[in-house]
């Protein structure tokens, strides 16, 4: 049982209207303080719950966890406990947080000493990232680039349909909410240009994705299938694939992005668990042709999480440039942790995985500059009266995410990234 998730809970924490973390949500990260050194914290309300002084002190007591564990720079073998383990931990937090549970409440020094104001506390990395891969599963978004840079009608290559496409990424260069970021350099080639040159990329763009964390291994020359997928996968983060769009596309041919892409990407540092997300299931959408049996699932696999994209040009205010939402998801996680399996490739705890650009169907869905500019053809608007065709230096994208159902808000907070310039 996910008691956790029951949305009559209420909490003895204040927690603001419109909060992303509510008691049913309890996403778990890794923080530090002025006097704290860095441990693994759960998120409610405008507050972390210091998870490593609660077992310090005998509130998870008979859940079986190991000393130390939560006084970690990594959540990695807290989550490689598995999701029966990290399940009851999240149950007995929200019991401890509980309205009506007076253990924590009206213990009033482990109380002040549990719960850290988020305004002290500096968010890190949550999980020390094994290995890195980037899906390209939004039909929208596949669609739209096929068409700027091939032939709109043929605009999916003659595979999209048939796998969940994915490339192995740079996992040393993801990055928490809050770092900011040089403008890349590389070589590009202008179109009309009988050589490349070399410089700083003048096609800054942001990709809008989620991620999924793996808390299992396989182990080598072991398929995980679709139907075992979810014990594999603790939970989500937002992401932003950052992706220089002139030097990908003088690179990518024939083996993907390399520089285009491996300089930086962007994750928001609280991570929402596939058991909070639950209650949030909708259907993937239809597959034509049929799929594969080793890709073939059952039940809802997608999720209904509101997905929305700001710019924030420097010492101006943030403009809303696309709201798009996961449930396009053409593929989804349980058939791409499936297909990336397949052919016995070993997973480790601490896997990033992540979906590719989410667009949506309409034109403010587009999960990128690339499209929502549309090759630079139709500038964006900003409230200061400047345009933008991609990112510039000193503008701060910010991605926000939330699922919605029966008064009950589940948000992921944010992932937030200033452009510097290229060194």
């Amino acid at each position: 049982m996910i008691n956790a998730n029951d949305p009559s809970l209420k909490s003895w924490v204040e927690v603001p209207e419109k909060s992303d973390f509510p008691i049913q949500n309890l996403p778990f990260g890794i923080f530090k303080t002025e006097y704290l050194t860095p441990g693994a914290g759960v998120a409610i309300g405008n507050y972390i719950v210091d998870l490593t002084y609660l077992h310090e002190n005998g509130f998870f007591d008979g859940l079986g966890l190991s000393s130390g564990v939560f006084n970690q720079q990594y959540l990695n073998d807290f989550i490689g406990l598995g999701k029966e383990v990290t399940g009851a931990v999240r149950n007995r937090i929200a019991e401890l947080l509980e309205e009506n549970n007076a253990e924590l409440r009206d213990n009033k020094p482990a109380r002040e000493l549990a719960l850290i104001d988020k305004s002290e506390a500096e968010m890190l990395m949550p999980i020390k990232v094994q290995n890195y891969t980037d899906f390209y599963s939004s039909v929208e978004h596949a669609t739209n680039v096929g068409t700027m840079f091939r032939d709109p009608d043929n605009a999916l290559l003659p595979n999209w349909k048939h796998i969940p496409v994915g490339y192995h990424g740079r996992a040393s260069s993801i990055v928490p909410s809050g770092v900011n970021i040089h403008r890349p350099k590389g070589q590009t080639k202008a179109p009309d240009a009988e050589l490349p040159s070399f410089g700083p990329s003048k096609r800054l763009d942001f990709e809008l994705e989620t991620a999924f964390i793996t808390c299992k291994e396989n182990g080598l020359g072991n398929a995980v299938s679709t139907e075992q997928a979810e014990e594999y996968i603790f939970g989500f983060v937002l992401f932003n694939d950052w992706s220089a769009r002139d030097i990908q596309v003088w690179e990518y041919v024939p083996l993907g992005p390399f520089l285009a892409k491996n300089f930086a990407s962007s994750i928001s540092p609280w991570i929402v668990t596939m058991d909070a997300l639950e209650p949030f299931r909708v259907p993937t959408p239809k597959q034509e042709p049929a799929v594969l049996p080793y890709l073939e699932y059952k039940g809802d696999k997608n999720f209904n999480i509101n997905l929305e994209v700001y710019l924030q040009p420097e010492g101006g205010e943030e403009n809303l440039i696309c709201k798009s939402n996961f449930k396009y998801m053409y593929w989804n996680v349980n058939q791409q942790l499936a297909h990336h399996t397949v052919n016995g490739c070993n997973i480790q705890v601490g896997d990033m995985y992540a979906s590719g650009t989410i667009s949506g169907p309409t034109e403010d869905s587009y999960g990128s500059m690339l499209e929502l500019a549309w090759k630079g053809t139709k500038p964006i608007k900003l409230s200061d009266g400047s345009e933008r065709k991609f990112i510039e230096d000193g503008d701060t994208v910010i991605m926000r995410g939330h699922a919605e159902k029966d008064g009950v808000r589940i948000g992921f907070g944010e992932v937030a990234s200033k452009v510097l310039p290229a060194k």
